[in-house]
């Protein structure tokens, strides 16, 4: 059997309003709802649950807080969990069994609880997220053709990246974060970055990003 003929589609399902979230969940007796919220914090956190969903069978809702709050409001109400944003809440039969909010959705958080709780799967599965990286390939290409200095580019890149809430797999997220690392480590204000050409030569570093994306 090919790598492909093993592949099958993860099932991601948005969740626009509480009767879509009531249909998901009585839907699918094991499921996971997770709420995308309006920074990169959404990206990470979906990139490291999509390299568990490649290895597990788990329908995943997603919710953007911001265009679908009642949705959300919704799920806070069925739980009796605090809504955060992003945030990951697995449910059997209808009923919460674990969540995890921000910065702790991890592989640490999630691995035990995946592999005690949600079936794993044959062959990987293939992740429809929603990784539109052409933003940053024409900002990159802007800076290689001499139309932005090297300050104007990092301070465009790095708030590009701080407000991305797109659902990006684990790989574009680790790509997307190799020009200047975390844009929460730089709350001080951006000259806290230091020179763009810090890390190494900036262009030579976008052009290999660029060719990798």
């Amino acid at each position: 059997m090919t790598q492909t003929s093993q592949q099958a589609q993860q099932v991601l399902v948005p969740l626009t309003t509480p009767e879509e979230v009531d249909t998901f969940l009585a839907q699918y007796p094991q499921a996971a709802v997770f709420k995308a919220g309006t920074c990169h914090k959404t990206m990470q956190g979906f990139g490291v649950l999509e390299t568990f969903l490649a290895r597990h069978e788990l329908p995943v809702g997603f919710i953007r807080v911001v265009d679908w709050r009642p949705a959300s409001n919704h799920v806070a109400e069925l739980t009796g969990i605090r809504h955060q944003s992003p945030q990951l809440i697995l449910f059997q039969n209808g009923q919460p069994t674990f969540d995890v909010d921000n910065w702790d959705i991890t592989p640490e958080r999630l691995g035990p609880v995946f592999e005690a709780q949600v079936p794993s799967r044959q062959g990987a599965a293939q992740i429809a997220g929603e990784g539109n990286v052409q933003p940053y390939k024409q900002l990159m290409q802007a800076y290689l053709d001499g139309q932005l200095p090297d300050w104007e580019f990092q301070e465009r890149y790095v708030n590009l990246f701080r407000d991305d809430a797109s659902l990006r797999s684990q790989r574009e997220f680790e790509l997307l974060s190799k020009l200047f690392g975390d844009p929460d480590a730089y709350h001080g204000g951006l000259h806290q970055l230091g020179e763009p050409q810090a890390r190494g030569d900036l262009k030579a570093r976008v052009e290999e990003l660029l060719g990798q994306l």
